[in-house]
C-alpha cells in the first residue's frame, strides 16, 4: 500500500514546482529584457532578474531548513507561459504593441507565482514552518510589488503607445 502523503509531502512538490520555475523565469528575462522596447521595460525586466536570484536563493534556503537537497521539478504551467511570452516577441517583433504584450506575459508569470508563493506561505505556517513562512513571506511582497510596477508602467505609456500605432 501506497504511504500516505501530507501537507509536508505536497509543501516540498510544490516547493520543487516553484524553484523549477524560478530557474526558468531566471534564464528568459535577458531575453525579454533584450526584446523590450522601452527603456522603462527593459530596466524593470533587469531589476526583476536580480531579484529572481535572490528569490532563487530563499527557495534553496528553505530547502535547507527542512534538511533535503535543492531540486526543482519540471513545472509544465511556467512552461507553457513562458513559450507563449517567446511567440509574442517572436510574433510582435518591431511592432508598437511588443511592451503592451511582454507586460501581459510578465503579469501572467507574476500572477503564477504570487499564487503558488501565497499557498506555500500559508502551508509553511499551518506546518509551523516559521523561517520557511517568513522567506516565503519576502518573496511574495517582492512578486505582488513587481506585479504592480507592471501595471503602472502599462497604464502610464505602454498601452497608450500598442493603441496609437
Amino acid at each position: 500500500m501506497a504511504k500516505q502523503k501530507t501537507l509536508e509531502d505536497l509543501f516540498l512538490e510544490t516547493l520543487k514546482d516553484i524553484y523549477y520555475a524560478e530557474r526558468k523565469i531566471l534564464k528568459a528575462l535577458p531575453k525579454m529584457a533584450r526584446a523590450a522596447q522601452s527603456d522603462e521595460l527593459r530596466m524593470a525586466f533587469e531589476k526583476h532578474k536580480d531579484q529572481t536570484e535572490g528569490q532563487v536563493e530563499r527557495l534553496q534556503k528553505i530547502f535547507e531548513l527542512m534538511g533535503k537537497r535543492a531540486q526543482g521539478k519540471t513545472c509544465p504551467a511556467i512552461e507553457g507561459i513562458i513559450d507563449e511570452g517567446e511567440e509574442i516577441i517572436e510574433e510582435f517583433k518591431d511592432m508598437p504593441a511588443l511592451d503592451a504584450g511582454l507586460i501581459g506575459s510578465a503579469q501572467a508569470v507574476e500572477h503564477y507565482e504570487i499564487t503558488r508563493y501565497g499557498t506555500l506561505k500559508r502551508w509553511a505556517e499551518e506546518l509551523g514552518m516559521d523561517e520557511a513562512a517568513r522567506l516565503l513571506d519576502e518573496t511574495l511582497q517582492e512578486e505582488s510589488q513587481t506585479d504592480e510596477e507592471l501595471t503602472q508602467l502599462a497604464e502610464a505609456s505602454i498601452n497608450q503607445h500598442a493603441k496609437a500605432a
